[in-house]
């Protein structure tokens, strides 16, 4: 794993929106979201499908390299403020590269997220907890 500096987020159009939600990040750095890592996934299909789905309900925010390129494509769900007072606490989604994945991340979401819904069976297949200094990077970064 290399050592990059954590890029700060970029916001997506929905990300101005009320906050009510969750906050959906999306790793689009050095690795994910590139169709020569990954040439069989449809990286603007997926990002397309976040957008459409998460809509109403989440925050939807790209960002650069979070350093977990083993893992990638990467997606955090973050739990609304709802969610985090009732126990939520961010899931870290890595090697998400099929329709079925981000299907089920986004009925997840629907439901609540992190700490109001349980997520889906699948989903378990995808979780993993980045190392310490990871998270610390990503919650220092502006606009976290």
């Amino acid at each position: 794993m290399s050592r990059r500096t954590t890029r700060p987020a970029v916001p997506s159009a929905r990300a101005a929106g009320s906050g009510a939600g969750p906050m959906v990040t999306v790793c689009r750095g050095c690795c994910c979201g590139r169709p020569d890592k990954n040439s069989a996934v449809d990286h603007t299909g997926q990002l397309d499908r976040l957008r459409q789905d998460l809509d109403a309900t989440a925050t939807l925010r790209l960002t650069g390299c979070l350093d977990v390129c083993e893992q990638s494509n990467v997606i955090i769900v973050q739990p609304s403020a709802k969610g985090r007072a009732a126990g939520g606490r961010p899931v870290w989604l890595g090697l998400v590269h099929d329709t079925g994945a981000i299907e089920d991340i986004t009925t997840w979401i629907a439901a609540g997220g992190p700490g109001l819904a349980d997520p889906p069976a699948t989903l378990d297949l995808y979780e993993f907890t980045p190392s310490r200094r990871i998270r610390n990077d990503l919650d220092s970064a502006p606009g976290t």
